[in-house]
This record gives structure tokens, C-alpha cells and sequence, in this order.
């Protein structure tokens, strides 16, 4: 019998032992043991059996359960060898020591499942062995509600066809558009996918796998977003649903609603216009990198954004500099050679008050320097003067230092973060410090006032922090504060404790969590027990219960969601694809059970949230609710809202119609005559900057909204003769924000309202610091006076009030709103301080339960920090207005969702989705378990930023993809491995493939790094394509190859300017995939992503043993795999030399100036924190 023994994370361990396991001697099986501690008793093992024909049988997470219990996944196939039955894990009675199990399923009832269908089915197509064409998920539930495929050609007349003709105007790209009828039928692929609900969801290809339409339906009418391309196959226009019509949009439409890119004739992407947005422009240098940009606003100022790399590729520096018209700035970059910086040992140069020691000489640009944004050092530390003290160990663990003839340094890790505040000249210096396996252990941070923000962690074997510490002053001659934490971990690194001491003060247990069999949370103990939250999850792993609001007892808030069996089926309708239709909720303040029932619109837009008060005696419903209306790019078009009125009844507050030129609002008025809720001096015209910014909002009071380059806002005048509902005199508002977009002051000046016998009082200022997590306030001080006070500190819970030196706990929903706040009375039992409720889209509930709560503390809907001034919500990247449900800023990534408004919040889908950072929607997902490294519990249905995508978002052909497709053939048989699975993988039709067949760990010279990358790279792209199926099946279908415990492997590229000539380094983003071809030769697709593509004299791909091929008909063709870990800048011969990049690129598509600053210890671990804004090539399995 064939048996793999692999051995991950056993650093400096003598041998292994198995005397504890006992594996099935007679079956084939690969055994995994990962270490968690350094003489591995602490481990995780797994073992997966295979039968005769090499399929996967059964896996076994030996003693994985709290318990220490097995827990096992079984492996059926029908009778053609297609795995027809997916099972849930199953956790076992006992452990076998890893032995196979002859009935895993006998203790499915007894492990939590209870009585449920524990598994998922796949039908197939008759036509194609091996092609799904429907899918019933597990849960007795879902039993009669399966999803389903269908696969077929266009007919005629139902796509239509656009036709783009290219000329070429200023170096760059300009594309024509004619409609000429629609495509003749069979000429597209047409795949279309209806959810559990029947919701159906239409993809049309052309031959060369670009996606030409996707067609949703609203319910009513038919949703299409077409994409354009021109004859270079490069994705030239977006035309989303509002855009959509029987003749050409015209200039007007096209600059309103769609998107449109040109690219140079590198095929880089040079200009593109995001609708309502003016034109932005690239350039890059020989190396093809990004080396400046501007935006509309920029543009009229004759400005640029500019980023310096150092001879690595690394981000050295960025800023401002004035500059000419693309053409002219792109002459200037390419003249500059290399365009490296080189580091220096004395200051090079001074630029708004630093010192920079880097050699800027010959780069680009040379002249023309306005503002200085940020500066990166990697390596070593430089020599300034402000540098503190080198620490020779962090929390008893030594460090290493930047001596480069010691055998562990510093060298190519980043050392030291320079960001400078975009409103004045102030800087925030961030120092690293990594121990000996090169893990980040401390940061030291000199804030912009001069004190700082010390952090320090201690390490486990597996990377887990064990304890931390931070020292925080927010001046350098204030007192220093202490924070300290530590965590207790079991078996398996679950969480189990988190403990939390300010000062010298009594350490606090923050939480103490148990978990089910299934590795869920199901009891978290608060504040040493103050207070006890049960959670409850449905089979799929949804969350349904926060405590029972149906028996809360004596705890203070219980939540319940349903998603298919909601009790007030009159309001809602049962959802089988995820959809939240129930939610009820109950807290100590008044014991009364309130429930929200939502109904939603084919696209799965919010329509009606319905309120009710299910156990009054005296019904109360109709109290909240908020109904709404959309025009087909998500626009809401109309917001109903009601409230309650004096004598407790239903009012309507807000009657709201919207008015658009393209999807920038111009105006809201409100009929209701209320004045809660929208204010009812309504219809006044809304104006926007150049980047699509509100620069005011009348019906508010609101004057004048300047924005930084960041598109932040950082001044707000008020009308000063429309008092707020208080009395309170509004004057201004003002904003600093570092160059990264992190703000860190907020000053307000207002004139508050009389007193009751008519004494006025001059004008007052509220100043706010935010100072890495410790905010100070001073209010009621004259304008630009006062001393600031500390007020709190945010924990894993809540937050430390240091006014009273208390801890404060917070209940938060499944979308991280803050519902209710306590800490611990005098008497020691848990006491009530504050308590929020909301509208689906945020707006507060009012009229019941108020309490007074922390004035500083205004962090609520979504967790989010509400500016009490304006009404908005500050998410970090926009500022979102709850009261009209939409932003007043255009999305930073609205090119990753182009078929929505970019101004549309969380897809209209408040219920189930939150925007984070104000970037992008993300769904959240029910966290197993709360390590403190762990993820926050929400994923992206866009996760993988660039490539196909047809979710929510959108990102077909990211801009400068080319508008290359992936290619699907159906694969016969049912056993894929080694070389055959890398081929098949690739090429697939079938959404949920059986991927446990896929054995990528059998072929020679794939090493488990590339076989890791292989699997990652192809799921990515393949499931975020489903907007179906990537919610509920991507981490079932592929957990049987998501295992790879060692780093990806990164990618290997290089490019030469000339024949024999020095090749210049290439840097790339980490979004390149390679395969190997079935005949052994390595056949490479090139495409470009919105940032550049390769002239192809100028792009090889090769190995150590044969020259560099050319492009041949848009292809590289080498004939061996080159999948050497190279160091970088490896001398090939005499025609070049190979780079090796990037483990932790950023998102290439995120703000140049937010992106390109290297992250905190705690942010980077171990990992090279650089904003690459560069090339992005995939590289494809294309079949011969």
C-alpha cells in the first residue's frame, strides 16, 4: 500500500513519532501531522484514505473536537465514479487514533446534526459525464429546493450586438460604438444558474471566453450589463443597466453611466472614467509601474500623485508634483531610465520637514515637487534623530537587528514607516521589530504631537500571540498608559481565554469561550462573567441565536434570525439561498420582543422591512418600518420610513422621492411634512466636485464639503441660520487625516442653545484625537482652546472608559451594530447604559428605551463612528448618510461591482451584507472560532479583486484583462490526478466539481507550494464567476485541497529592453497563476490587467536550461516548466535576469497613497507590506 507521511511546520525537531496513531495499514493514505509547539506535543493531525483507484475515501482530523474526539468526512461516489453525495464533517464518539472508520455515520445524530440531512447532492448532465446541472444542499430543509445549471447557445435576437471601431489619438486608444441588431443565434455560450429561490442568473460568451452579458431579472424586467471590446480583445466600455437601450448612448450617457478605458499601445491602461467621475490618467516608467496618476480635481490643479520605487521594486516614497498632460508626463517617466531610487547612508534631501535618505537623481519626475506623502525604509534602520532606543529583545524575546553580517538581519523586511498628515506638516513615524524567525513582534509609532504608541507581542510556535503589550502617550510628557493582554489557547488553538489589565489595575477575563463538537462558538462568558452569550447555528453553520430572546431570563439581550422559516409568514416569504427574512430581539430595558420582517426583489435588494411587536397585547405594528424602490442600477427611487408618534402609534416621518442625472442624486424631497427622520426643508439641488464628491447638501444645512486627494472630507460649513432640532448653532467642521486615509483629529465649532432664561454663549469648540485607539476629547472650551481628556480605549468587547475606570461591554448583532452597552454596577450585576435599534438601512430607532449612554462613545450602526454634526457615518473610506440610504462619495472600488450605483450601500442589502471600510460589501460569515489572528467574519463575495466575477459584484474582464476568458472543456473519466488534475482543474464547466477527486500532490516536481498556488488560483477565479453557489458551496466543495499549511509560491518573471541587452526587473502582482500543459511544455497566455500589457519583443519566459521564446501569436512558449524558487535578480546567461516577487502584494486597484505605506507588526506579520501598483499577468493552462 502506498503511504505519504508529509510533515508540516516541524522546525528544528529531531524525529517524528507515531506511536500515538493508528493508521489502517491496509488502505492507502496520506498522514499530515502540523506542530503547534516546539517538541510537538501541541499538534494537528489528519489522515486521508484513498481507495484502490487513488479516489479520496475518507479523512480524519484526529482528536480535532474540544472533546479530542475524530472528526470525520466520508466519500461516496455513484456508479460511474462521480462523487454524487458531499457530507457534512462528522465528529465521532471517540478517536481511532487515525484509523479509518467502517461507520462514520452512526454518530451523525448524536454529534449535533440531530435528524438533519447531513449532506449535499449533485445531478448530472446526461450529454457530459461529469457536468452538474443541479445541486440540492444539505439540510432537510433544503431537500426540495436544489440549485439548478442549464447550458446553451444564444437565440436570436436576445443578446445584442455592439460593435467597436479604434483609432488612436494621443499614444493611446479611442473606441467608436454602433449597434448593429443582435447576434445571430449559436454564436454565445449561455449558461444561466437559478438559486434555491428561483432566481435565475444568464452569462453570455463569445468564442474567445469573453463575457458579452450578464442578464438578472428584478422580478419585473430583464437586469443586462453588457461588456464592450475592442479589436485588440481589450474591455473598452461597461455599459450597466440604466445604460442599456435600443440605440448607441450617447456622450452624456456613456460619461453618466458607464465605464470606459483606453489603453496605450503597450497595451496599458492609460485613461479610464468611472461614471459621474471625471477622466483619471496612468503612467508608468520602463518597468511598467504605476508612477503616477491623477484624478478630475488633480487635473485641474496640474497636479500628479506620484510613487518612487527603489531598485527592488519596493515603494520608497510618494507625494504630489505638478506636472504637464499624460502624453508629455509619459515622455518624462520613459526617460528616466530604471527609475530607482537608491538608498543612501546621509540625508539625500528635505521635503516638508523630513529628512529623506534616499537619492532621487535621474528618477522621475524630476521636477516639480509640491508635497511629500509618505517614505518606506526596508533593510535597515535609518539614522535619524528622532529614532528611539533599539530594543534588544520584545517581551523577553530577542530581536533582530539590521547588523548585516549577523547571520539573522533585517534585510528585505520593512523598518520604518514615515506618513505624513495631508492637511499640515505634522508626521507619524512607525518603527518594526521582528524576532529571529522574522516575525514582526513590535512596532514603536511616534504619533504626529510627538508622543507614541509602543506595542509588543509575544509568539508562539504556530505565530499565535501569547501576550501583548502596548504603551501609549499622546504627548511625550504626558503619563504613559499600559495596556496588557493574553490569551489561553486548547488543543487545537482555539481560543478559550482573553484576559485584559490597564495599568496596575485588576486584570479582566474580556471573554471565555466553549465550543461545540463542531468547533463553534456556543457559550462566550463576558467580563469575567458578568455576562453569558449562548449562540445557536443552523446546520449550514448560519448563526440563529444570540442567547433566546424567547427566554431571556435574566440576560440583557437575546437575538434570533431566521432565513427560511420565519413565524410572520404574511410579512415575509421563506429564503433558501441565504437571504435573512426574520429577525427578533429582546433586551432587559423593557422585556418587550420587537421583529423585523424583510421582503426582497429578484436581484436581492431590500424592499420592505416590516416592524412588529409580536407578544403586545395591543399590536404595535407598522412602528418602523422602511420600504423602498430602485431604478435598475440600484438608485433607491423612492424610501418610505415610519415612527412613533407621541401617543405610540405609527407615523410616517419620511416620505422620500429621489431624483438622478445619471446615478449622482440631485435631489430629495420629502412630502411626509414631519421633520423626523429627513429634514422637511427638502429639494434642494445637491452639487458634486470633478471625483463625483458631494460638495454640499442644503436640505441639511450643510454649505460647503471640501475633500482632501484622498476624496476624504476635511472641512464642513453649516448654515449658521438653521439650528439643529437641539438649538445647537452648527459654524464648521474640520478633518486631519494622514496620508494613508487614517484620521486622527476632528474639530468642531458650534454655538450651543440658550439656557432657559434666553443667556447665550459664545462660540464653542469640541476637539477629538484619535490616536491609535485612544481617543481624547475636550468639549465646551472656547474655539481652539482646552485640554484634551482621554476618554476610552476599544477592547475585543467594547471599550475602557478611563473617566471612570471601567470596562464597557457591548452586545453587537450579526452585522456588528452596537444594540446594547453595560458594564458592572456597584452591586456587581450587569447594568443597562445604552441601547440602539435601527431601520434596516441605519437610521436610529427613537421614541423608546433611551438611555443616556457615554457621550464620547458614538460608535454604532455597523460599529461605525456616527458624526453626530452631519448625521453621517464614518467607515473610513466614505462617509455613509443613513438617512437617505447611500453615500455621497463614489466607491473606491466601483470598477469590482460596475452593475450597481457606486453610490448603492452594502448592494441594498443592509440585512445581510456590511461595507467595512467603505470599499466594498462584505457577507458575513459566523466565526468558528475568536483567535485573535483570526479574520473578522467577513468575506468578500469579490474576494479575488481582479478577474471574472458574476456575484453582487461584477469585475468581468477586469479593465486591461484584454478581456481574456478562461477556456472550459469537459473532461472525461473520474479519477484526475498529478499532471492530468493541474490540466482539468483549469477547464472546467461544473460550478461545484467534485474537487476531492483531485489529488495535486501526486505528480513529480510539483512541490506542495506550486500545488497549493495551482488550487488557490483556480478555485478563486472559477468561484468567484457563482454568485449561487460561491456562497454555499466554496468552502464545502474545496476543503478536500485547501490544506496547504506552507506559502504560496510566488511568481517568477523577468523582461529584458533589447536583444542582449541588461534586462530590467519586471515586477508583477501576486495574481500571475502558471499550469502545465499536457504535452510538458509550458504554454502561456498573457493578459493585462487595468494597469499595463507587454509589448511582446519585450516579454520571455524561460528556464535555466533553454533560451527565452518570444510571443508567438500572443503566446510564450518554453519548453520546460520553470518552477525554480529563485532569489532575486539571478544572472541568466547574457540576456538577463529573473525577479522574484512578491509573497504579499496589496490590491493593485486601492488608493496609490492609502496603499504604499508598509502595514503594523500586528497587520504584516512576517510578510513584505508593499503597495506594488504593477502589472498584472495571468498566466493560463491553455490546452493543445
Amino acid at each position: 500500500m502506498k503511504k505519504i507521511i508529509m510533515a508540516f511546520n516541524l522546525l528544528f525537531v529531531a524525529g517524528l513519532s507515531f506511536a500515538q496513531t493508528n493508521l489502517s495499514t491496509n488502505e492507502n493514505y496520506i498522514y499530515t501531522k502540523s506542530c503547534m509547539d516546539g517538541d510537538c506535543i501541541k499538534k494537528s493531525e489528519t489522515v486521508q484514505y484513498f481507495d484502490g483507484l487513488g479516489r479520496p475515501i475518507q479523512a480524519v482530523a484526529i482528536k480535532a473536537t474540544p472533546l479530542g474526539r475524530d472528526v470525520v468526512t466520508p466519500v461516496e461516489y455513484d456508479e460511474k465514479g462521480r462523487q454524487a453525495k458531499s457530507y457534512l464533517p462528522v465528529p465521532q464518539a471517540g478517536t481511532a487514533n487515525g484509523a479509518i472508520y467502517t461507520n462514520p455515520l452512526g454518530n451523525a445524530s448524536s454529534a449535533g446534526y440531530g435528524n438533519e440531512k447531513i449532506y449535499a447532492e449533485k445531478h448530472y448532465d446526461d450529454l457530459f459525464t461529469g457536468r452538474v446541472n443541479q445541486i440540492i444542499p444539505a439540510g432537510t430543509a433544503w431537500s426540495q429546493k436544489p440549485a439548478s445549471m442549464a447550458y446553451a447557445t444564444n437565440a436570436d435576437g436576445e443578446v445584442k450586438k455592439y460593435t467597436l471601431v479604434t483609432s488612436w489619438t494621443e499614444g493611446r486608444t479611442d473606441s467608436e460604438i454602433s449597434l448593429s441588431a443582435s447576434h445571430p443565434a449559436n454564436q454565445l455560450m449561455k449558461t444561466s444558474v437559478t438559486d434555491p429561490d428561483g432566481n435565475t442568473s444568464t452569462e453570455f460568451k463569445n468564442g474567445k471566453g469573453q463575457v458579452i452579458l450578464v442578464r438578472k431579472n428584478d422580478g419585473t424586467q430583464n437586469v443586462d450589463t453588457y461588456y464592450l471590446y475592442n479589436e485588440f480583445g481589450q474591455l473598452a466600455y461597461v455599459i450597466p443597466p440604466l445604460a442599456v437601450g435600443d440605440s448607441v448612448p450617447n456622450q452624456t450617457v456613456l460619461d453618466n453611466l458607464c465605464y470606459q478605458y483606453r489603453y496605450d499601445e503597450l497595451g496599458r491602461l492609460v485613461e479610464k472614467k468611472v461614471p459621474g467621475k471625471g477622466w483619471q490618467y496612468m503612467v508608468y516608467d520602463k518597468q511598467d509601474r504605476l508612477v503616477a496618476s491623477r484624478d478630475a480635481k488633480l487635473r485641474a490643479k496640474g497636479q500628479w500623485l506620484c510613487t518612487q520605487y527603489d531598485r527592488f521594486g519596493r515603494v520608497a516614497f510618494t507625494g504630489i508634483f505638478s506636472g504637464g498632460e499624460r502624453s508629455l508626463e509619459q515622455s518624462n517617466a520613459e526617460a528616466s531610465g530604471n527609475n530607482n531610487v537608491n538608498r543612501t547612508s546621509g540625508v539625500a534631501f528635505n521635503r516638508d520637514g523630513m529628512d529623506v535618505y534616499y537619492d532621487p537623481n535621474g528618477t522621475y519626475p524630476t521636477t516639480g515637487w509640491i508635497k511629500l506623502l509618505s517614505v518606506n525604509y526596508y533593510d535597515t534602520y535609518p539614522a535619524y534623530s528622532f529614532n528611539p532606543a533599539f530594543p534588544s529583545t520584545v517581551l523577553g524575546e530577542p530581536v533582530i537587528s539590521d547588523t548585516q553580517n549577523a547571520s539573522v538581519n533585517t534585510q528585505a523586511m520593512p523598518t520604518l514607516s514615515l506618513v505624513k498628515n495631508v492637511e499640515d506638516d505634522n508626521w507619524t513615524k512607525t518603527y518594526m521589530y521582528y524576532d529571529k524567525k522574522g516575525r514582526a513582534v513590535g512596532t514603536y509609532a511616534i504619533n504626529h504631537l510627538g508622543g507614541y504608541t509602543k506595542t509588543e507581542s509575544e509568539l508562539d510556535f504556530a505565530g499565535l500571540t501569547k501576550r501583548s503589550k502596548v504603551y501609549h502617550k499622546r504627548l511625550s510628557t504626558d503619563t504613559e498608559k499600559i495596556i496588557s493582554q493574553s490569551f489561553d489557547y486548547d488543543s487545537q488553538n482555539r481560543v478559550m481565554k482573553h484576559r485584559h489589565q490597564v495599568g496596575s489595575g485588576p486584570v479582566e477575563v474580556l471573554s471565555e469561550n466553549t465550543y461545540n463538537e463542531l468547533s463553534q462558538v456556543s457559550n462566550k462568558k463576558v467580563g469575567g462573567g458578568l455576562e453569558s452569550m449562548d449562540y445557536q447555528y443552523d446546520i449550514r453553520g448560519a448563526l440563529t441565536k444570540i442567547n433566546d430572546p424567547a427566554n431571556l431570563g435574566t440576560k440583557l439581550f437575546g437575538y434570533e434570525l431566521k432565513y427560511f422559516n420565519p413565524q410572520n409568514t404574511t410579512a415575509s416569504t421563506g429564503k433558501y439561498n441565504g437571504s435573512i427574512t426574520e429577525v427578533m430581539w429582546k433586551t432587559a430595558s423593557d422585556q418587550v420582543v420587537r421583529q423585523y420582517n424583510y421582503q426582497y426583489d429578484g436581484l436581492g435588494r431590500l424592499k420592505k422591512g416590516i416592524y412588529s411587536e409580536p407578544g403586545a397585547s395591543v399590536p404595535q405594528n407598522g412602528l418602523f418600518n422602511e420600504s423602498l424602490t430602485y431604478d435598475l442600477n440600484g438608485n433607491i427611487t423612492s424610501l418610505q420610513r415610519n415612527g412613533k408618534n407621541a401617543s405610540g402609534t405609527a407615523q410616517l416621518i419620511d416620505d422620500l422621492t429621489y431624483n438622478y442625472t445619471g446615478n449622482k442624486l440631485n435631489t430629495v424631497t420629502d412630502t411626509s411634512g414631519n421633520y423626523s427622520g429627513y429634514p422637511d426643508t427638502s429639494g434642494s439641488t445637491i452639487s458634486y466636485d470633478d471625483n463625483g464628491n458631494m460638495i454640499d447638501h442644503l436640505d441639511k444645512g450643510v454649505l460647503q464639503i471640501d475633500s482632501n486627494v484622498l476624496n476624504l472630507p476635511d472641512y464642513i460649513k453649516f448654515d449658521k441660520g438653521l439650528p439643529t432640532r437641539a438649538g445647537t448653532i452648527n459654524e464648521n467642521v474640520s478633518y486631519t487625516y494622514r496620508a494613508d486615509g487614517t484620521k486622527v483629529k476632528k474639530i468642531y465649532n458650534y454655538t450651543p442653545p440658550a439656557d432657559p432664561l434666553g443667556t447665550t454663549t459664545s462660540l464653542l469648540s469640541k476637539i477629538t484625537e484619535y490616536l491609535d485607539g485612544f481617543q481624547y476629547e475636550t468639549v465646551g472650551s472656547k474655539k481652539g482652546s482646552g485640554n484634551l481628556t482621554l476618554k476610552f480605549v476599544p477592547t475585543a468587547e467594547g471599550y475602557y472608559n478611563f473617566e471612570n475606570n471601567k470596562y464597557i461591554y457591548n452586545y453587537t448583532d450579526h452585522l456588528g451594530n452596537v444594540r446594547l452597552s453595560y458594564s458592572k454596577s456597584l452591586n456587581g450585576s450587569a447594568e443597562v447604559l445604552e441601547e440602539n435599534n435601527y431601520y434596516p438601512f441605519g437610521l436610529k430607532h427613537e421614541g423608546y428605551n433611551a438611555l443616556p449612554g457615554n457621550p464620547a462613545y458614538n460608535y454604532q450602526y455597523n460599529g461605525k463612528e456616527l458624526q453626530k454634526e452631519t448625521g453621517w457615518s464614518d467607515y473610513g473610506a466614505r462617509m455613509y448618510m443613513a438617512d437617505i440610504a447611500r453615500w455621497g462619495v463614489i466607491d473606491p472600488l466601483a470598477e469590482v461591482m460596475r452593475r450597481y450605483s457606486p453610490y448603492t450601500y452594502a448592494f441594498n442589502n443592509p440585512v445581510s451584507f456590511i461595507d467595512p471600510d467603505g470599499m466594498a460589501p462584505y457577507q458575513f460569515k459566523m466565526l468558528t472560532d475568536s483567535r485573535p489572528d483570526a479574520n473578522t467574519g467577513w468575506t468578500n463575495p469579490n474576494w479575488l479583486s481582479l478577474g471574472n466575477s458574476d456575484g453582487y459584484g461584477d469585475n468581468i474582464d477586469s479593465a486591461g484583462s484584454g478581456g481574456g476568458g478562461r477556456v472550459y472543456e469537459t473532461e472525461e473519466g473520474t479519477v484526475y490526478e498529478g499532471e492530468a488534475a493541474v490540466n482539468a482543474f483549469t477547464n472546467l464547466t461544473k460550478p461545484t466539481y467534485d474537487f476531492s477527486r483531485f489529488n495535486f500532490t501526486q505528480y513529480m516536481g510539483i512541490t506542495p507550494q506550486l500545488a497549493g498556488l495551482y488550487a488557490h488560483r483556480a478555485m478563486a477565479n472559477y468561484f468567484s464567476t457563482r454568485e449561487d453557489l460561491r456562497e454555499n458551496w466554496f468552502p464545502e466543495r474545496t476543503q478536500s485541497i485547501w490544506k496547504w499549511d506552507l506559502k504560496m509560491r510566488p511568481d517568477l518573471h523577468y523582461m529584458r529592453n533589447g536583444i542582449n541587452a541588461v534586462w530590467e526587473l519586471k515586477p508583477m502582482s501576486h495574481f500571475m497563476e502558471s499550469s502545465l500543459s499536457l504535452k510538458g511544455r509550458h504554454q502561456v497566455q498573457v493578459y493585462a490587467d487595468a494597469l499595463t500589457m507587454l509589448k511582446k519583443e519585450k516579454f520571455f519566459v524561460g528556464s535555466s536550461s533553454g533560451a527565452p521564446k518570444p510571443f508567438e501569436n500572443g503566446t510564450v512558449i518554453t519548453d520546460a516548466f520553470s518552477g525554480y524558487r529563485f532569489s532575486y535578480n539571478i544572472p541568466i546567461g547574457t540576456d538577463g535576469m529573473i525577479y522574484y516577487n512578491c509573497l504579499n502584494c496589496q490590491d493593485p486597484q486601492r488608493d496609490p497613497i492609502k496603499q504604499t505605506q508598509p502595514q503594523t507588526a500586528n497587520q504584516m506579520g512576517a510578510g513584505l507590506a508593499v503597495a506594488l501598483l504593477v502589472l498584472n499577468i495571468l498566466v493560463r493552462l491553455i490546452p493543445n
